[in-house]
């Protein structure tokens, strides 16, 4: 029950700051220029570096602190299980062993990088869910993607689809949290046991979760076409995408930071 309090995936964060107000486009490819930068990073002060331009971002959106330390909480379990198969199966100089469990110092090297990795791929990544609201998104990756039409690639439809994906993940939430609930309120233990029982104790979640599930999606389609939806071709925006000196100036800076920081790398790579 708490796991699903704290999940900020899909959730965006109203804020008066300069980094909400920056063009959707700008915005995404920065963080696909972050994470890049961050996928490439191998050395202790390359993942500093990459830290504390995170943390200057954030106290530039004015977004809080324990906001976003929490979205990276539903992928706490998956950066521990990828660091201890790194840590016990990386070949290299032993520094300790127990039975046939052995750790060696190439396995605790390559543990704490791919954890670090994908803990700031996790952050960067839903800084943008935060700051950016999905009519924003959906509007800047169709506008990304448009280049892309004259070859036949359904830039709109691609667009829409993630869109309602990110915007349906805060609601799928609410709607596992009622049910846990309810099955709760009928006697249904879900936090006791081993595994195995768990996952027994679970089923009757997930069934009336994917029954709601459909019905939202059947729902939806029936509204879209009931407005005559037909996809993008023709229409309009609301608000249109404006590119300002402003979102040149952070694109620019954040591709310098990132090839600064690849570029001392290199320097100082023994």
């Amino acid at each position: 029950m708490k796991f699903l309090n704290n999940m900020t995936l899909g959730q965006y964060v109203p804020v008066d700051s300069q980094i909400h107000s920056l063009d959707p486009r700008s915005k995404i490819i920065a963080t696909i220029v972050c994470l890049t930068g961050v996928f490439l990073v191998r050395e202790p002060y390359g993942f500093l570096s990459w830290g504390l331009f995170f943390v200057l971002i954030v106290s530039v959106s004015r977004l809080p602190g324990s906001l976003i330390i929490s979205s990276s909480r539903p992928v706490w379990i998956l950066i521990a299980f990828t660091s201890v198969i790194h840590l016990f199966f990386t070949k290299g100089v032993p520094v300790f062993s127990w039975g046939i469990l052995e750790i060696t110092r190439e396995g605790l090297d390559m543990a704490v990088r791919m954890g670090l990795r994908l803990l700031m791929l996790v952050l960067f990544a839903g800084f943008l869910t935060l700051t950016t609201s999905p009519t924003e998104l959906a509007d800047g990756l169709e506008s990304l993607f448009s280049p892309l039409k004259r070859f036949g690639f359904p830039a709109h439809e691609l667009a829409m689809m993630m869109t309602i994906a990110l915007r349906f993940i805060p609601t799928l939430l609410n709607e596992t949290e009622r049910i846990m609930k309810a099955q709760i309120a009928r006697g249904a233990d879900l936090d006791r046991g081993g595994p195995l029982r768990r996952l027994r104790a679970f089923i009757p979640v997930l069934v009336p979760l994917f029954v709601i599930v459909f019905q939202r999606a059947d729902d939806l389609a029936t509204a879209m076409e009931a407005r005559n939806y037909t996809g993008g071709e023709g229409r309009t925006r609301m608000y249109p995408l404006r590119w300002s000196v402003t979102d040149s100036g952070v694109l620019m800076l954040t591709l310098l930071f990132a090839i600064a920081v690849s570029l001392l790398e290199k320097r100082l790579m023994p």
